[in-house]
């Protein structure tokens, strides 16, 4: 979008939001401050905006603007440690909501993609929509064999709106991050990156298909949470096939009530499916919101959760998510020189901070908790006043850990509605070191180093080469030293360790051979002392393996 295209949609942008008298956000871009003189000829106050707080304007500014500001906002909401929480609770309640698109051309989409007529795919195929969004809309239907589904199929057009829209929010965020004062805390272009990457994913409907396929197998008894099944055989890149479910929405108190569900059971439950998601399965729901999460009301003696829009799906690389469970314990048992320690383990945060300090910090947040009755304490405010302290500390937020910031509130969210007095931290540790006891037990390690052997097998041949090659390029000068004797030093203590990596990785090189050929008479004779000596091969080959 170029330059002279991109002024008209900004003078848009800045009309509506001085309508709704957000005069903050127009006097913090120098671009926009003339424009407050021609207030009067650009934007008539919408009405009511006096009594408004500034988080609703805001929130009736971006729904104006269309569903690509809504999506802005929504991604906003979840930056509560950068954000003022009464913006950050009003974006929240931001819905997706827009016209829908006529059901014939629903029905064309769907022919296209599948490549063959809805009375050959479909016995029924309703064209009013269900529901419609900014992204797609859904549209019930119903197999051959009789059976309820639904369809979802994106909106004619919608690539090209979404790559003009995206383009616009950034050319916002430039501006936000030339001009604006707090532009170093916000991060702007971040913001707008991840909202490019939400979109991006929520426009291939076969990769949500394939999230709800993984989140489905991973609750399989369908007990706690249930996930409805896709039809792949109707599901395309535009097109999603999943099987019709119903209940109620889990704020949704009155019908939870008339059908005789236990919320109290209820709450625990979702608290407990959270944990499970994360630090368990590591595939998480991150958009999951009581739209999105219903309740079965036909289940009263087993009650249940279901899941629906897949869209946004969170996961965490495998150190973090150990590093994160740690944290939890360690908050859990009021831990707070653990909680500091570990920060620096997992490279959050430099290691040159000093830990007392950071533990001070994070007591002097913590301990006001402490004082009120565990009913009343808010794990997920909590998480993020911790995180909004931490930044002072130079805390590296990965997009990752945002989301699972914002699934926990949310998760929270339904948990107290559902039970007022519902105690988070009695329900959640145990849950949880239930689950690090099973991810980390002994058993599991070893199925690990067995999982994990023909690979290091496969590698411990190159060892000695590789080993050999980094010293020769140090006897010929190419790894030069520095003039810093902090870097020589370090230089030399390389040099020692790698004539040690010589010796360790010639000698487990011999003890992984043994350890394999000792691995494969184990089956024949049933015996496990073989396996133990293998096992204690490898792990000999680890322990040995210098360190700094």
């Amino acid at each position: 979008m170029t330059p002279l295209k991109v002024v008209p949609r900004l003078l848009r942008v800045a009309s509506v939001l001085l309508a709704w008298r957000l005069d903050e956000l127009v006097d913090a871009t120098h671009l926009y401050r003339p424009l407050k003189l021609l207030r009067p000829l650009l934007a008539r106050p919408r009405p009511g905006v006096a009594t408004m707080p500034r988080g609703q304007r805001l929130g009736m500014a971006l729904t104006e603007l269309g569903p690509i500001f809504v999506k802005a906002g929504q991604v906003l909401s979840t930056r509560r440690d950068l954000i003022p929480a009464d913006i950050a609770d009003a974006l929240s309640l931001l819905q997706d909501q827009v016209t829908p698109f006529p059901g014939r051309e629903a029905r064309a989409i769907v022919e296209r993609e599948l490549r063959a007529t809805t009375d050959q795919l479909y016995a029924q195929f309703d064209e009013t929509p269900l529901a419609s969004a900014s992204i797609a809309q859904v549209h019930a239907a119903t197999l051959h064999d009789g059976r309820a589904v639904v369809v979802k199929v994106l909106r004619p057009g919608i690539d090209a709106r979404i790559a003009r829209d995206v383009r616009l929010l950034r050319s916002l965020g430039e501006l936000a991050q030339r001009w604006h004062p707090n532009a170093d805390k916000i991060r702007p272009l971040d913001v707008v990156a991840e909202v490019e990457k939400m979109l991006e994913n929520e426009l291939d409907l076969q990769r949500e298909g394939a999230s709800a396929s993984l989140l489905r197998r991973n609750f399989a008894s369908g007990v706690d949470l249930y996930v409805p099944e896709v039809y792949w055989e109707l599901t395309s890149q535009r097109v999603l096939t999943l099987q019709r479910v119903h209940g109620v929405s889990s704020d949704d108190i009155a019908a939870i009530d008339a059908a005789g569900i236990d919320r109290k059971a209820l709450a625990v439950k979702g608290v407990r499916v959270f944990y499970e998601q994360v630090f368990r399965d590591n595939f998480f729901h991150a958009d999951a919101h009581p739209g999105n999460i219903w309740v079965d009301t036909t289940r009263v003696a087993e009650p249940r959760f279901i899941a629906l829009d897949f869209g946004i799906m969170g996961s965490l690389p495998e150190a973090d998510q150990y590093w994160l469970a740690q944290n939890f314990i360690a908050l859990f048992e009021r831990d707070y020189a653990r909680i500091a320690q570990l920060h620096v383990a997992a490279g959050w945060m430099p290691g040159e901070v000093r830990l007392d300090e950071l533990e001070a910090a994070v007591r002097t947040v913590c301990e006001p908790y402490f004082t009120r009755p565990l009913a009343q304490i808010s794990l997920a405010e909590l998480v993020v006043k911790l995180f909004q302290t931490a930044r002072r500390f130079e805390l590296t937020l990965q997009p990752q850990l945002i989301l699972l910031q914002k699934t926990l509130l949310n998760i929270e969210g339904v948990g107290r509605m559902l039970d007022p007095q519902i105690d988070i931290w009695a329900v959640a540790h145990p849950v949880l070191k239930r689950i690090l006891r099973e991810r980390y037990s002994p058993l599991r390690s070893l199925r690990d180093v067995r999982r994990r052997l023909p690979e290091w097998l496969h590698n411990a041949p190159q060892l000695p080469e590789l080993v050999h090659e980094a010293l020769r390029q140090l006897g010929r000068g190419e790894r030069r030293a520095l003039g810093d004797p902090q870097a020589l030093q370090m230089q030399r203590e390389d040099a020692r360790r790698l004539h040690q990596l010589l010796a360790c990785s010639l000698l487990g090189s011999s003890l992984l051979v043994a350890a394999a050929l000792l691995w494969t008479l184990a089956p024949q004779h049933g015996a496990w002392p073989p396996l133990g000596m293998a096992i204690a091969a490898a792990l000999a080959f680890a322990i040995g393996w210098p360190r700094r």
